[in-house]
């Protein structure tokens, strides 16, 4: 066989094969875009069943007492209160001593 006729064969079976894609993509594309539809339609079903079951939590908590408040608000503050004089004072400790030493 010449060369010629070996790149022929080799044209003609590009060609084929080409054709063969082309038809397994459009099957391929309906696929997907089946798929697509029914991501869709579970995303809506997973958003409206998302809202309902946070509306269901949010009926269960129970939000705390004005006095309740006050109490954890007090409590919160002074521990930051507390913990950044430690942090500070433990700060300065080490730095001064840190200065001793050189």
């Amino acid at each position: 066989m010449s060369k010629k006729e070996v790149t022929k064969e080799k044209d003609e079976k590009e060609k084929v094969t080409k054709k063969v894609e082309k038809k397994e993509t459009k099957k391929d594309v309906k696929k997907i875009e089946k798929k697509k539809d029914n991501k869709k339609k579970e995303k809506k079903v997973k958003k409206e069943s998302f809202f309902k079951s946070v509306s269901n939590e949010m009926d269960k908590v129970r939000w705390p007492l004005k006095k309740e408040m006050v109490k954890y608000s007090i409590a919160t503050l002074s521990f930051i209160i507390f913990f950044a004089l430690f942090f500070t004072l433990g700060d300065l400790i080490i730095a001064g001593v840190k200065l001793l030493v050189r």
